[in-house]
């Protein structure tokens, strides 16, 4: 079963570019392209593509915008921010709105087809150059967590026991208890009082 890819970029040079790059994919099915964000949401009313390739800076409503309203219209679509922009806080910003993947408008035919690939199977990429930016901003003592690790941070430091964040986020215990301990190790945190004081302090929750 093809992957079924659709493009958000007001830039028609990028999209053919990348139209043209994905021809020969068997793997991935090109369902089209849209301008801007009311184009892309008046085409997710009718049919829904597997993943969408997001341009961040449109006229209008951003791809971070963007981002958000259509994970939380449609959750089971995914999403790759593209921009030319290596800044943390763009990359961030994309993923604690439900991106799945970040990929840099010079990324090399193979980075993005492995990106289209990694996200359709449910996990998340980061292209070499973004996570080295990611990295940077870790090595000044800020964890990077992903966007499931920010929810149930969030719903910790609410007070909410490891089975209420299961029944919230409709995910299992287990899972819960595994983003706990992910986040403990990512803070250096011995205890859960120390890990929301961290998270705090660096303005995360």
């Amino acid at each position: 079963m093809a992957i079924r890819l659709f493009i958000v970029d007001d830039h028609y040079m990028v999209i053919e570019g990348i139209h043209s790059l994905l021809l020969n994919e068997k793997e991935i099915e090109w369902m089209g392209h849209a301008g801007n964000a009311d184009s892309c949401l008046a085409y997710l009313s009718s049919q829904l593509p597997d993943v969408i390739l997001m341009d961040i800076s449109m006229p209008g409503m951003s791809g971070i915008e963007l981002c958000k309203t259509v994970k939380e219209k449609y959750p089971s679509v995914y999403i790759i921010g593209l921009s030319t922009f290596n800044q943390q806080s763009f990359i961030q910003k994309m993923m604690d709105n439900g991106a799945s993947g970040y990929v840099l408008k010079n990324a090399t035919p193979e980075e993005l087809i492995e990106a289209i690939k990694t996200v359709a199977l449910g996990k998340l990429y980061l292209s070499d150059e973004v996570a080295s930016v990611l990295r940077k901003n870790s090595d000044l003592g800020i964890p990077v967590i992903t966007r499931r690790e920010k929810e149930v941070l969030t719903l910790i430091a609410d007070g909410m026991t490891n089975s209420e964040i299961a029944g919230r986020l409709f995910i299992s215990v287990s899972t819960v208890d595994t983003h706990r301990k992910n986040l403990l190790a990512k803070f250096e945190s011995k205890n859960i009082a120390s890990l929301i004081k961290t998270a705090v302090q660096l303005n995360m929750i």
